[in-house]
């Protein structure tokens, strides 16, 4: 049996182990479990892995079973249940594939929020292709800013699609609101528009700053879930903090998922 978690931050669901055999086949694991129809269901599967320096390291795959190397959600969810299965302390560091992340449960009970710092951002291309800005977070995205909230609403899914084949990145559109920037981002391995994409309001902060047009080092981003999230910006490092929910425990026998 292998015992997991779930979790969701903003939207984005995971499914999260610290137990995993090495023997089993993580991307194909993932792809099964993450199946919304047939398996639990969840944006991505994370394997925790003891580490000699940091409280852990981190395997994380997509829900279609592709790896990927950060994922801002989810490190706000490994962060929390590495706090709850004392794994780590409060505020601790992890090893991702994007490099060193830092996370804090800033709220240890019930309702949790945890806070999570990105790193500093790299710049690939601003404005190229019609206004699109292009970045790495963690992940690459593209983003680009719109003119009318029509034009956000309406923006065609299969556009965002190409774009995302043909830069291998995750897509950002964004459009300016008297509360914050709604986005919506396009996720490679998940393959459609998600609930929330941290390292993809990341990208965002990161157009904003590079075109200079933050008044301060705050600013808030308003994902499809609705959450208002307050993302800093300090020296190109990018920060964010949120709400954390633990959704359920879940208990999955080997011999009955092999015939999935």
């Amino acid at each position: 049996m292998l015992e997991l978690e779930k979790y969701s931050a903003s939207g984005n669901d995971f499914l999260i182990t610290h137990t995993l055999p090495s023997s089993i086949n993580a991307s194909e694991l993932a792809r099964k479990l993450c199946d919304r129809h047939n398996g639990i269901g969840a944006d991505g599967l994370v394997l925790l892995k003891p580490h000699k320096k940091y409280a852990y390291e981190w395997d994380f795959y997509n829900s279609d079973g592709s790896k990927a190397r950060m994922c801002g959600n989810a490190s706000r969810c490994v962060g929390l249940y590495a706090f709850l299965h004392s794994l780590a302390p409060h505020k601790h560091q992890f090893l991702s594939g994007a490099g060193v992340i830092e996370v804090e449960v800033t709220h240890t009970s019930f309702p949790y929020r945890v806070a999570t710092n990105l790193g500093a951002y790299k710049i690939f291309a601003l404005n190229q292709d019609n206004g699109w800005d292009f970045f790495d977070t963690g992940v690459p995205h593209l983003v680009k800013f719109l003119e009318s909230e029509e034009e956000f609403e309406n923006f065609c899914i299969h556009s965002m699609k190409d774009l995302r084949l043909q830069y291998d990145s995750n897509v950002n559109i964004v459009f300016p609101t008297d509360e914050g920037y709604k986005i919506k981002t396009f996720e490679r391995g998940v393959e459609n528009i998600t609930l929330a994409c941290g390292t993809g309001m990341a990208s965002v902060v990161a157009s904003l700053y590079e075109r200079g047009e933050m008044s301060g080092n705050q600013v808030t981003l308003i994902p499809p879930s609705g959450e208002h999230l307050i993302f800093e910006i300090e020296d190109k490092h990018i920060s964010f903090e949120g709400k954390v929910k633990r959704i359920a425990k879940c208990s999955v026998n080997f011999d009955e998922l092999a015939n999935f």
